[in-house]
């Protein structure tokens, strides 16, 4: 199972970096997944990602206090804005566009309301 851990850690990390680039997919979500894998298969591993000069920092505000750093937060709600807009432009259908309305809603809520880092 260690190995298994190993790799999807790994996978998630990669996931996570190509979320840096992407704004539809996200960073964080894949960088605490990958913290778990490591914290169940490899110490080295998850020394290595806790310790991290970029995903270090933002992973130990979430498990330590539930906290997203306000840049954080303002990327995620530029994202936000950006997928809304883009199902605007290209003509989505009113019901989806209700439900992603809603959906995202829900999501900026989330956000901005746990502590800032």
């Amino acid at each position: 199972m260690r190995y298994i851990y190993a790799v999807l850690g790994l996978l998630c990390v990669a996931l996570g970096l190509i979320g840096v680039v992407l704004p539809l997919l996200p960073t964080v979500p894949f960088l605490l997944l990958a913290t778990f894998f490591f914290a169940n298969s490899s110490e080295r591993l998850h020394n290595w990602i806790i310790t991290h000069q970029t995903f270090g920092p933002m992973i130990l505000d979430w498990q330590e206090h539930g906290a997203i750093r306000p840049t954080a937060k303002k990327a995620a709600t530029g994202s936000i804005a950006a997928v809304f807009l883009l199902s605007l432009v290209f003509g989505a259908p009113s019901h989806v566009l209700g439900i992603q309305a809603v959906v995202l809603s829900c999501v900026l809520l989330f956000i901005w309301t746990r502590p800032s880092g």
